[in-house]
């Protein structure tokens, strides 16, 4: 009890909450422009952080990452163009809503959830983190293997009303991931000879391009007044926070949502991108109204919202109890940590229980500080759909080519860009699917790489995947998935 008591005070102490504060708006500002990812965010700041005490820099930190994750689902809503790899799932419905003239009900639902996924994540740290841990800890390649097929289940969910097209846009996706270094022997692959492809291309550039750059082209070549005519009835729809009973409505969505997103945060080298994806194919499949899913969901956007910020929480358990990185945010906060004299591990519950105590009250305050902050902070962006469209284009395509070169400072990065701007205007003019290529391209090395690190340690058996009951299940639930989500289209 003395321990949980110092440690909350550490948390509650003025100067914590300012920097808490600080992080909040700053993660909210990165968040939201296109490319400036969480990690890349916490990644900035943490070595600011260093000359603080060790409340007041992780209360930045913690501030800036559940921000950032919360509002990359602000840009998904607005401009179809995810904030962060997390928002992917977001632009499925949220920018259908956009379109409705119902831009400021998606916002106010993307901040409740957001707040409650990730509150629910740290009550999951807090009542269930180790079983949830050594369960993560049991998997192997097989099961990695498995689960990446698992999320890749969900491509036909995502394929719109062609499932040809689909698999062929996920195909392409699964083609873009093979370029560069083999996984396991490190020979060149499809590099052509061009050093910027031997550490692969980075789905972020390809994001940012299939989905800020191909939309801006599609609406310059269509010239359409859908956004202008858009924004008028957004600006004058004042109500941005949802009433009880749509709360109440959404709840249990949400509570599914949270599982998911809990379990996908515990394993390692997984994410908030899976969790918002995967948890939205799941929440369609036991809609009343799966046919609304895509086409403005109020339910869909619930079920990204809350999944890939309760991600958080599962991700913080991995690496607090076993030291383990959860993500890539978790993998920058184990260096944290260390430089603050606390080594992430069981050993840290028993010698630094107040550091946990911290960390997690931390996690609490910065939801509730985003939840303040970012109602307010919404209500200012609904009026950026009022803008000129001409204007709106410039400032999506400005800000896709920064965030796109701040990632690794490279003008590759900038022609990786273009290139799936123009594959994506052209999918759109084809009706073609982008979300099987966003999937692929992030579970596909994924599948690859520890497919054969199972098939090696098996000898070359494909039963290794068949044998194991965790493996075994996830190819069940793999089969099940992809069955239902046939037949639904096929009755439809």
């Amino acid at each position: 009890m003395q321990q949980f008591v110092q440690g909350f005070l550490q948390a509650i102490d003025p100067r914590a909450i300012i920097y808490l504060l600080v992080g909040t708006f700053s993660g909210l500002i990165i968040g939201t422009l296109p490319g400036l990812t969480a990690t890349m965010a916490v990644a900035i700041i943490t070595p600011l952080t260093f000359w603080l005490s060790p409340n007041e820099g992780l209360a930045m930190l913690i501030g800036v990452w559940n921000s950032a994750i919360f509002s990359g689902g602000i840009s998904a809503i607005l401009i179809n163009t995810p904030g962060t790899p997390a928002s992917i799932a977001s632009t499925f419905d949220g920018f259908a809503l956009t379109k409705k003239g119902m831009a400021g009900l998606a916002l106010g639902i993307n901040v409740v959830f957001s707040c409650v996924g990730g509150i629910l994540g740290i009550v999951a740290l807090i009542a269930v983190g180790f079983p949830l841990a050594k369960f993560a800890l049991s998997f192997g390649p097989a099961e990695y293997f498995t689960l990446a097929i698992f999320g890749l289940s969900t491509m036909v969910a995502v394929s719109g009303k062609s499932i040809l097209k689909g698999m062929i846009a996920g195909f392409l996706g699964f083609s873009i991931a093979l370029i560069g270094l083999d996984p396991i022997f490190g020979s060149e692959r499809f590099t052509f000879g061009r050093m910027e492809l031997l550490s692969g291309i980075s789905f972020i550039p390809v994001m940012i391009g299939l989905f800020g750059i191909g939309e801006v082209l599609s609406q310059i070549f269509t010239k359409s007044r859908t956004m202008s005519a858009d924004a008028r009835i957004t600006t004058q729809l004042k109500r941005v926070v949802p009433t009880l009973k749509e709360v109440k409505d959404l709840t249990p969505v949400a509570l599914l949502s949270s599982l998911i997103g809990i379990v996908i945060g515990v394993i390692p080298g997984a994410g908030a991108d899976i969790a918002g994806l995967v948890a939205w194919d799941q929440s369609r499949r036991i809609a009343k109204r799966p046919e609304e899913y895509g086409k403005g969901s109020l339910e869909g956007l619930a079920a990204s919202t809350t999944a890939n910020n309760a991600c958080l929480g599962g991700a913080l358990t991995t690496m607090m109890a076993l030291g383990l990185p959860g993500d890539a945010v978790t993998a920058i906060l184990i260096g944290a940590f260390i430089i603050y004299g606390v080594q992430p591990g069981p050993i840290m519950f028993r010698d630094h229980a107040n550091f946990v105590y911290m960390v997690i009250t931390l996690m609490l305050l910065a939801n509730v500080a985003f939840l303040a902050v970012g109602f307010f902070f919404s209500k200012i962006l609904t009026k950026f759909l009022s803008l000129p469209q001409s204007f709106i284009w410039a400032t999506i395509i400005i800000l896709s080519l920064v965030g796109s070169y701040a990632i690794n400072n490279s003008a590759f990065d900038l022609m990786i860009v273009f290139l799936s701007g123009v594959l994506g205007f052209i999918f759109r003019l084809l009706d073609v699917p982008l979300g099987p290529i966003v999937l692929a391209l992030i579970l596909g090395p994924m599948a690859e790489a520890n497919m054969r690190r199972a098939l090696i340690l098996s000898g070359g058996s494909f039963t290794t995947f068949f044998t194991r009951p965790i493996s075994l299940v996830l190819l069940i639930l793999s089969a099940v998935s992809l069955l239902t989500s046939v037949l639904r289209k096929r009755k439809s």
